[in-house]
């Protein structure tokens, strides 16, 4: 597929940021944060305001928000995972999502572009044509993975690899259409693809920095790690990507969405040492 960046009118699509201060190889990104539902889109959707809310990774962005203070460099997606789920790839669309797709790679309802919601209520008004997927893909998929790459190639090239962190969050406990249901989750779930995505010594860091702080961890389990991490997860090529899932009951009262005191604040430090740690981390 051969898709175009355009631009959106009015609308930021993406929060990137430099690194201040001494720079490290690591790039920080969360896609799913965004709560905005462009104008150009909103004639499409029927999700309720209630189920953006839930669905989206809330406040991962703030959590990570004093990576670049720290020597990383940061990018977070300002719109809803309903618009374009950016740790899709381009083509993971079913034919009842786009109905004229040509070659359609996906068989579930929650691809690039979702039309259900995670307890199953719909998203879209209708199925979209192809020529609505390009041009969302062209207005928000494609520049957000276009900064990704050229920040990933432009560390590799100063420092010799770089070291991607996806930063998500997840339910406390599985939901109906999980592969999880009423399961109650770890606090952290690293995803590695089966350790497949970075170096071994990156992925024991991580376990061993939540572990000191009391949290329970479990890899790739119920979250192996998405598009992202498995695209840009490349050790032999120097590129390095793990999915951090963080459970929400930590830091969000899950009824309410509004963060929960003093939750918020100590992961936020638990998380900025992290991104220190890995900053300071040299791949064997």
């Amino acid at each position: 597929m051969d898709v175009k960046a355009k631009t959106d009118p009015g609308v930021t699509t993406i929060d990137a940021r430099r690194p201040l201060g001494v720079e490290r190889p690591l790039l920080v990104e969360v896609p799913h944060a965004g709560l905005a539902v462009p104008e150009a889109v909103q004639g499409e959707l029927s999700a309720p305001t209630d189920a953006v809310l839930r669905d989206a990774d809330i406040y991962v962005d703030a959590l990570f928000s004093r990576a670049p203070e720290l020597g990383a460099a940061f990018m977070a997606a300002r719109v809803s995972r309903y618009v374009v789920d950016l740790n899709r790839a381009s083509d993971d669309v079913d034919a009842s999502t786009v109905f004229d797709h040509p070659a359609p790679a996906g068989a579930q309802p929650r691809g690039v572009v979702w039309r259900s919601t995670t307890d199953g209520r719909p998203v879209l008004r209708r199925p979209l044509t192809y020529d609505q997927l390009v041009e969302r893909l062209g207005r928000y998929y494609v520049p957000y993975h276009r900064h990704l790459r050229q920040t990933l190639t432009d560390m590799r090239a100063r420092f010799g690899y770089a070291v991607l962190l996806a930063g998500h969050s997840m339910p406390s406990m599985g939901r109906s259409l999980h592969s999880d249901p009423g399961h109650r989750r770890a606090d952290i779930v690293p995803g590695t693809r089966g350790g497949t995505t970075c170096d071994r010594g990156i992925i024991e860091l991580v376990d061993s920095h939540f572990r000191a702080a009391g949290l329970s961890v479990s890899h790739d389990d119920p979250y192996k790690g998405g598009f992202t991490t498995g695209h840009y997860g490349r050790p032999r090529e120097h590129w390095h990507a793990i999915q951090i899932e963080i459970n929400r009951a930590l830091y969000v009262d899950e009824r309410t969405y509004e963060p929960r005191q003093p939750g918020f604040d100590e992961l936020q430090v638990l998380l900025d040492s992290l991104v220190v740690e890995l900053g300071r981390y040299a791949p064997a």
